[in-house]
This record gives C-alpha cells, sequence and structure tokens, in this order.
C-alpha cells in the first residue's frame, strides 16, 4: 500500500526559507545591496532625459553636451551593479541548493526503512531531483530577479511621486488590478502545484513498475494493463498541467493590463497638467519613461512570481520529510542478551488480511534456526519484523528482552542484521562500498572478510581493492553482488544474523562453500537463516516450518524428515531422498 510522505505547510516553508538565507546572512545582504544600487543607478537616465528636453525648450541646448555622457555614465554604472549583483546571487544560490541537498539527505536516512518503502520509489525520487531543481532555479534565477525588480518597481513610483504627486497617482493606476489578479493566484496556485506535483510522483512510480518488473509484464500479458496505467496517469497529470496553464495565463493576462494603464493615465494627466502649465513637459516625459519602465521589473515579477509557486510547492515537499516519524536517534534501552522471542505475533499489510498468525518462536543466544517454507508463507515478513522494519499488528518481537521496534538505529544495527536476496553496489571503489560496513577496517580485514564469502575475484580485477564499481564502471554480476553484501556482514560483526535468500543467486557449489565460510566466522551468534534451499535447513540446529503464515513444525532436520509432514515433503519435491 502507497502512503506518500507528508507536505509541510505554509508555516514550515517560511521556516525553511529563512533558515536557508540565514546560513549565509552576509552573503545575503551583499545580493540585496548591489541590487538595490543597479536599481538606483537605473533612475538617472529617465530623469537626465526630462532635464535635456526642459533645457532645449528654453533655450539651453548647449548643456545636453553635458548630460548625456551623465545618461551614459548611469547606464554602464547600473550594468555593472547588476553584472556582480547576479554573480554574487547565484553563487549564494547554489551554495543554499547545496544545503538544500544535504538537509533531503539527513532526513531520508533518517525515516524508518519501511516509511521510505511505502512512500513508493516514484514519490522520494521526485522530491530528490525535480523539487530540489525546481527550488534550485528559483533560489539562482527566480529570487534575485525578483528582488532587483522590487526595487525598481519601489524606486520608479517613488521618482514619479517626486516629480509631482498627481503623476505618482496616475503610475498606480494597475495596481488594482494586479493586487486583486495576484492575491486570488497565491490563494489558488499552490493547492494546484501541488497537485501536479503528486500527479508527477504517480507517473513516475507507475514508469519504474513497469521498467522494474518488464521481464513479469511480458511473461504475464499484462502489457495493455500496464499501457493503461500509464495512460490513466498521464491523463490525471495533463489535467493539472491545464489547471496550472489557465492560472497562468489570467495572470500575465492582469500583468500586462497592469503594465500599460498607468502610462495612459500618466500620458491623459500629464497632458492636463502641462496645458495648464502646472508642469513642465519635461517632467511629463521623465514621469512617462519611468512608468512606461515599470513593464519591463512587473514582467520580471509575475514571471518569477509563477517560478515562486512552483518553488514553494516543490519546497513544501522537502520540508514534509521530516514531518514523517523519523526513526529513534536518541539512545534506548540495551538488551540484556541475544535471546530473540516472538509472543503471539499477528502482522498485516492490510487491514482484516492477516500475512503472519499466532507466531510463538524462541530462539536463543547462538541457536542456529532455518526457517523455510513454500512461497508465499510470510518468510520474507517474518525477517522483516526480526529486523525491525515492521512493526507486528499484536504481539511483541524481542531481542534481549526489549521490543526490537523500539532500539534505537545504532543499538539495532550493531545488534541485528538483515541480508536479503536484494544487493546494493554503491557508486565507488570495492574498498569504499566494505568500508560501508566497517569505516576503520585495513585492507587486511577487507580481503579476509572477502576471502571468508569465496569472493577472491577481486584480486583479478584491474585495479584490486581499488577498482570502482558501478555503471559507466565495472559492472558486477548478480552472484558477485551477493558476495559482497555478506563479507559486508563479516565485517559487520552483529550478535544477531537474519539470512532471508542470502545466497539464491550464487550456484549451488559456491552457496554451499560460502555458508560454510559463514558457519565458521559466525560461531556463537545467533543466525535465523530463511531459505528455499533445504541444504541450509540440514546444517542448522532446529528448523521451523512456516505455512501460510503460521508455523506448522518445529524440530531437528532428521526429526522432521522422519515425520513425513510438510518438510519432509518440501525436502522430497526438492532434494529427492
Amino acid at each position: 500500500m502507497i502512503a506518500r510522505l507528508p507536505v509541510g505547510d505554509r508555516r514550515a516553508v517560511r521556516a525553511a526559507v529563512r533558515q536557508l538565507v540565514g546560513r549565509e546572512p552576509a552573503t545575503a545582504a551583499r545580493v540585496v545591496l548591489l541590487y538595490g544600487a543597479a536599481a538606483f543607478a537605473g533612475l538617472g537616465p529617465p530623469w537626465l532625459l526630462g532635464t535635456v528636453v526642459d533645457s532645449i525648450r528654453s533655450g539651453h541646448a548647449e548643456s545636453v553636451n553635458r548630460l548625456l555622457p551623465a545618461v551614459l555614465a548611469c547606464a554602464l554604472t547600473q550594468m555593472l551593479f547588476t553584472r556582480y549583483a547576479i554573480d554574487a546571487g547565484r553563487r549564494f544560490g547554489e551554495r543554499s541548493l547545496t544545503y538544500l541537498r544535504e538537509d533531503l539527505l539527513d532526513r531520508v536516512l533518517a525515516l524508518p526503512t519501511a516509511i521510505v518503502e511505502r512512500a513508493g520509489g516514484g514519490d522520494l525520487m521526485t522530491r530528490s531531483t525535480t523539487d530540489v531543481a525546481t527550488v534550485g532555479v528559483a533560489v539562482r534565477e527566480a529570487l534575485p530577479e525578483m528582488l532587483i525588480a522590487g526595487i525598481r518597481v519601489v524606486l520608479l513610483l517613488a521618482v514619479v511621486f517626486v516629480l509631482d504627486w498627481r503623476l505618482g497617482v496616475g503610475a498606480l493606476a494597475g495596481v488594482p488590478v494586479l493586487l486583486l489578479v495576484c492575491r486570488w493566484y497565491l490563494r489558488t496556485a499552490r493547492t494546484a502545484y501541488l497537485a501536479e506535483a503528486a500527479a508527477g510522483t504517480e507517473i513516475s512510480d507507475t514508469l519504474m513498475a513497469g521498467t522494474s518488473g518488464a521481464r513479469t509484464v511480458t511473461a504475464l500479458g499484462m502489457e495493455a494493463r500496464r499501457i493503461g496505467a500509464g495512460d490513466e496517469t498521464t491523463s490525471v497529470h495533463l489535467a493539472a498541467q491545464i489547471t496550472t496553464l489557465r492560472l497562468r495565463t489570467l495572470l500575465y493576462s492582469s500583468k500586462d493590463v497592469a503594465g500599460v494603464l498607468p502610462v495612459t493615465v500618466v500620458l491623459i494627466i500629464g497632458g492636463f497638467l502641462h496645458d495648464g502649465h502646472s508642469v513642465p513637459l519635461g517632467t511629463v516625459v521623465a514621469a512617462a519613461l519611468y512608468v512606461q519602465q515599470l513593464g519591463s521589473p512587473l514582467d520580471t515579477l509575475v514571471g518569477r512570481a509563477e517560478q515562486l509557486q512552483r518553488a514553494g510547492a516543490a519546497m513544501a515537499r522537502l520540508v514534509g520529510v521530516p514531518a514523517a516519524p523519523a526513526a529513534r536517534t536518541s539512545d534506548g534501552p540495551i538488551p540484556a542478551d541475544d535471546r530473540v522471542r516472538l509472543s503471539s505475533v499477528r502482522f498485516a499489510y492490510l487491514p482484516g488480511h492477516d500475512v503472519l498468525r499466532d507466531i510463538d518462536l524462541d530462539v536463543g543466544p547462538g541457536e542456529r534456526i532455518a526457517v523455510v517454507g513454500p512461497s508465499g508463507s510470510g518468510k520474507t515478513t517474518l525477517a522483516r519484523l526480526l529486523a525491525g522494519i515492521d512493526r507486528p499488528s499484536s504481539g511483541a518481537v524481542t531481542v534481549g528482552g526489549v521490543s526490537v521496534s523500539d532500539l534505537a538505529p545504532e543499538t539495532l544495527r550493531r545488534r541485528i542484521v538483515l541480508v536479503t536476496q536484494e544487493h546494493h553496489v554503491f557508486l565507488g571503489t570495492v574498498r569504499e562500498n566494505l568500508a560501508i560496513a566497517a569505516p576503520t577496517a585495513d585492507d587486511d580485514a577487507l580481503r579476509d572478510a572477502l576471502r571468508t564469502v569465496g569472493a577472491d575475484w577481486v584480486d583479478t580485477l584491474s585495479d584490486g581493492m581499488g577498482t570502482v564499481l558501478g555503471p559507466g564502471a565495472t559492472v558486477l554480476d548478480a552472484a558477485r553482488e551477493q558476495q559482497l553484501a555478506l563479507a559486508r556482514i563479516v565485517l559487520a560483526d552483529p550478535r544477531v544474523i537474519l539470512l532471508d535468500e542470502a545466497t539464491s543467486l550464487l550456484d549451488p557449489a559456491t552457496a554451499r562453500d560460502a555458508e560454510r565460510s559463514l558457519s565458521a566466522v559466525l560461531e556463537g551468534r545467533t543466525v535465523i537463516a530463511f531459505a528455499h534451499r533445504l541444504h541450509t535447513a540440514r546444517d542448522a540446529d532446529r528448523v521451523v516450518v512456516l505455512e501460510d503464515g503460521r508455523i506448522t513444525e518445529q524440530g531437528s532436520h532428521d526429526e522432521l524428515h522422519s515425520a513425513g509432514g510438510v518438510y519432509a515433503s518440501l525436502w522430497h519435491a526438492q532434494v529427492g531422498t
């Protein structure tokens, strides 16, 4: 069942923005000052041109030669200030984006595994890529440009009021239209852009499900169903995009009206005032030029406001990540020993559909248990409960008398490690991949761990332990990836080992050798192996048979084989003797 990660509210977004800007207040202040200086320098040319007009009308044309160089100087000054302001703003934006990415990674890593899994890969992928990129564009470009545009609007209007207050009132003619539309837009846009982002997440999830399970889809003839699912999510996304497009259309239309109306009104008022000899023609010309200049910053404000709404929705999704219940970070209770107990455990992914029913199991310290059963019997779910990934719907899962779900993450990792049939190789060297489990281990310890699981092939790689693994470098096959994961377990040295089909991708001979080597290394540790290959069960101290979510048999291999029950049937079907 998909349970999307939360979305932050407006207050959380504002707090996150303040925190982001507050990390470098001096740099932010420098950006504001540079943009302010650029906007102030841009006020000179219209004022000087108005003075030129009045000088010519009064018969003092010789002053033009002195004023025109001043116009050029103002333009060059504005250009220089703007250039340095943009450079400073983008540097500030890139650093802020770095902080944002690092914070998001920390938040995601602090989440319980079950919450991340149930949110779906598409949700995290779109938040960590599309949403971060959207916020990045806003911080690097939209915010600086809106800042200078806002300063220019305020200064331009202020100068028109200085020229003549009546012309200043005329310059405000487009403000009511713009304010009304912007107020409506700001109330509506956040919900619309969040819906668009959520629809994009659904598309990502649908694509990921189809591509990752492409072989299964083909084998079961489900192509038409998957295409239909893709069409449905695409239609929802298209509808959400059309909604935001309508919002932008109305916003841009109001901006055009708000840009043309003040110029018209100022020219009309200025004409009447000049005819009445109340205002010189140069003043009217300067005021009209200033008001005409409002069009450019208004275009920027409105255009970038739309980007800020997208960024606001993206930021809400980013700050919503820590709103999800985080894994425990404080020190909790310490288990008394390595005894693992399950008492009356029941678990259901969906209410009313139990996967595990009334599980009672007591595994002593150092005991080796093999949990076997047909596919779908609940083995992997039981492993997840023992690893603390999921909580039981009822009952208790404890280690050393402490509920596994209550252990702090570091304590849990030192105590219990789950090794599944799904493994990940990080982009980096063999050494770096192994050092994840033991950061202080030297190369000799790393090689010992590799030899323990039969991974002697590392010495045949081009650079040995320094060989880079991953796409674009050396790509390991599934069996070697699994051996690398097993070597990490040897290095991690946990007290309780959960092996969920941990050697399923190795060929039988290699798997047998790896398991024997692990048996020697894990002497004295509690081992619970969940396996289809029953030779694992033969070496266990005790075999537990899981069938339809219940424990139906327990005992040694010989006891269960002689009993002629479910285990004996599985053994004969697989081994034949």
